[in-house]
């Protein structure tokens, strides 16, 4: 993991907090462990962990003036430079329009502003201490500054709701410590602290101007081609050197086996349009896109471009052969990892402990079986789905919009896989109640269903889309959790509505923000729990620029069946890449849910003996006795949402390996100073918590 960690002071403050640290409740001096001092008094900042040199800039106006950027960031040093001054007035959002994925701090006299990203990838966490306020881009190490406990509402509203940030609001599993949300900023001034949002909110009372598909198109293709081109013009990385040979093995084996990435830059080739198109976007750009020669590879300057092909459960052979076509170019260099048993889901339930839970735990090995043989940067195409597809609630916007015939060809489509002739009606229908109501109202029938415990579970595409047409729907583990968390949520969401008014989006650019979210937080997981020494992963869907170009698709784009491989189709062709093979784009009709089914029958001794005594039934969240059962059920193939037993798993396993951790993220501190200090005490009565 690598994060950044710092403090703003209040005046008083100053004398007892420095460069070297601060002091802490035996009058020793806290500093974090493995870290580089940025920046010092009053107002210290670090970067912690195996930050690259080219990771980490600072630009200095003067003593009193200067922007720290971390991650890969497309600006120069001159244009730091003018951003700083610029800052100066208080404008932000210039901050965050530059290529690449990175974190901007600037200070300004004893002004200090974090900028966190549009998706939620690159989060910013702050807690008051000391008088003042610390800050991080990780939420473990301030929740081991204040020794916080578990924050069990947000747990439970991790599982009741997981899509609807009202239940999640501003909250992480550890009590006390706060997180920015997406597209916001953190501002410090002398240890008083602020929230600014630094993106222009729609206008609920007019309608969006009219967006030229074409012209948004061609935005959303230069935003991909610069955010590439920002990987491939930061400096190559090899991994540590070799340590030698061993008999039977070639270089590339030997690396695969003790972990260690292939030098240079390479891709994922799944078959699918979107690692595809970043795949051909690097392999097409100017220079020379990936491995380095005279590092075993035998690749040349080539792309190194990784396909995992999954043995133990079938259904994905198109995508395979369609990765093996596109790979046909020459510029690529293509390598097929294979998969059996010992990589499907819950094979391996051992694994290191993230910064907060995802349901990417469960899975984490299987991508790191693929991550092995992949580049120290490796590009993914995680994050396509969330910023191209349209949300089924974005119907209801364009009936706010007026544009009732933009929804003939969505409509169309989930009659023919429904084979009803009143699925139009019913979507429809469901559509307009959903433009009439407002968001109090979609809270307080979410609030109601989990009180009552109705969780009907909606049967094929046209059952699907119907349920996604509201402000807020239960999550799939919700079924399982007790009455008390239940009812926990449910208070809490009440009092949420109540302060809400009528919202400031509509329902589909709501819903999908959330989706985006969410997806951004869950790939933040999986990146700290598949890592790969010296590796580094990258995802230039989630950057903020391709973010904001996706989001200036028109609806109606958007809504049409088969819209995001078209999309990327347009990006490709504009880039100069017109040979995709038969049937590049098409959906995937063999889904993850039989890897997922598969690994449940194979580990269910395991996952029963994990939940014999759990963790999460001491925190009053779920009964063992349910949730043994309700793995026996989906073991045997009963008809049971897979995605909400991922969930439930993968938050028992995180708090086992939170509460089996050892030592502190600081130096200098008590024994005491860590989060939950005192572990889990058996809970009755959950209401009793207060949200």
């Amino acid at each position: 993991m690598r994060w950044l960690v710092g403090w703003s002071s209040t005046a008083a403050g100053i004398a007892g907090i420095g460069s070297a640290g601060a002091t802490g409740y035996d009058g020793e001096t806290l500093h974090p462990v493995g870290s580089q001092l940025l920046w010092g008094d009053p107002d210290p900042l670090w970067a912690v962990g195996d930050w690259r040199p080219d990771e980490v800039r600072v630009v200095k106006a003067d003593a009193d003036n200067r922007i720290a950027v971390l991650g890969i960031c497309g600006a120069s040093d001159e244009e730091l430079r003018r951003a700083l001054f610029t800052a100066r007035g208080g404008a932000l959002r210039h901050l965050t329009v530059w290529p690449g994925s990175y974190t901007a701090v600037v200070q300004v006299g004893r002004r200090i502003t974090v900028c966190g990203d549009l998706a939620g990838a690159r989060p910013v966490f702050h807690t008051p201490w000391a008088g003042g306020t610390a800050y991080a881009t990780a939420a473990l190490p301030l929740a081991d500054l204040i020794e916080a406990n578990l924050d069990f509402g947000h747990l439970a509203a991790l599982l009741a709701a997981p899509d609807v940030p009202a239940a999640l609001r501003d909250t992480t599993p550890y009590e006390g410590v706060r997180r920015v949300p997406p597209g916001h900023a953190l501002v410090l001034r002398a240890g008083a602290r602020e929230i600014a949002g630094y993106e222009h909110v729609a206008s609920l009372a007019v309608a969006a101007p009219a967006a030229d598909p074409d012209h948004a198109v061609d935005a959303v293709r230069d935003a991909l081609v610069e955010a590439v081109r920002a990987r491939l013009a930061a400096p190559r990385h090899v991994p540590d050197l070799d340590p030698g040979p061993v008999p039977g093995m070639g270089p590339a084996e030997r690396r695969a086996r003790r972990g260690m990435p292939v030098p240079g830059i390479g891709a994922d080739l799944s078959g699918g349009p979107a690692s595809g198109t970043l795949a051909l976007l690097a392999a097409g750009l100017p220079g020379r896109p990936g491995t380095l020669l005279g590092h075993g590879t035998g690749a040349g300057e080539r792309l190194l471009a990784v396909t995992f092909n999954d043995l133990a459960v079938s259904g994905r052979e198109a995508e395979v052969e369609r990765a093996g076509a596109l790979a046909a170019n020459p510029r690529l260099h293509h390598v097929v990892v294979t998969g059996a048993e010992e990589t499907l889901p819950y094979a391996d339930l051992d694994g290191p402990l993230t910064d907060e839970p995802g349901p990417s735990l469960v899975t984490a090995a299987r991508h790191r079986a693929r991550l092995a043989s992949g580049s120290a940067d490796h590009v993914t195409g995680h994050g396509a789905r969330q910023v191209l597809d349209a949300h089924p609630a974005r119907l209801a916007d364009l009936l706010m919009d007026r544009k009732r015939r933009h929804l003939v060809r969505p409509v169309a489509a989930l009659a023919r896989a429904d084979g009803s002739v009143m699925v139009p009606a019913r979507v429809y229908g469901a559509a307009r109640r959903l433009a009439r109501t407002p968001y109090r109202a979609g809270l307080e029938a979410l609030a109601e269903r989990l009180m009552r415990r109705r969780f009907d579970e909606p049967k094929g595409a046209v059952g699907a889309s119907l349920a996604a047409l509201t402000w807020a729907r239960p999550g799939p583990a919700a079924r399982w959790l007790t009455g008390e968390a239940l009812a926990e949520v449910s208070v809490l969401l009440q009092a949420e509505a109540d302060r809400s008014g009528t919202g400031a989006l509509r329902p589909g650019e709501h819903r999908a923000r959330a989706a985006l979210a969410r997806g951004a937080a869950d790939l933040r997981v999986l990146e700290q729990a598949a890592e790969i020494r010296s590796q580094r992963l990258h995802a230039p869907f989630l950057d903020n620029q391709v973010v904001r170009a996706c989001r200036a698709l028109p609806e109606a784009l958007r809504v049409q069946p088969g819209a995001r491989s078209s999309i990327l189709r347009t990006v490709l062709e504009g880039a100069g890449v017109t040979d995709l093979p038969s049937g590049w784009g098409a959906p995937s009709h063999a889904s993850s849910a039989a890897a997922t089914r598969a690994g449940l029958r194979m580990a269910a001794d395991p996952l029963l003996d994990l939940f014999a005594t759990p963790l999460l039934a001491d925190a009053g969240l779920v009964e063992a006795r349910v949730v043994r059962e309700a793995l026996q059920s989906a073991a045997a193939g009963a008809p049971l949402p897979l995605d909400g037993l991922a969930d439930l798993i993968s938050l028992e396993l995180w708090l086992r390996r939170l509460l089996s951790r050892r030592g502190t993220c600081w130096t200098g501190t008590p024994a005491r100073a860590r989060a939950v200090p005192s572990g889990i005490q058996p809970r009755r009565g959950a209401l009793a918590s207060g949200a």
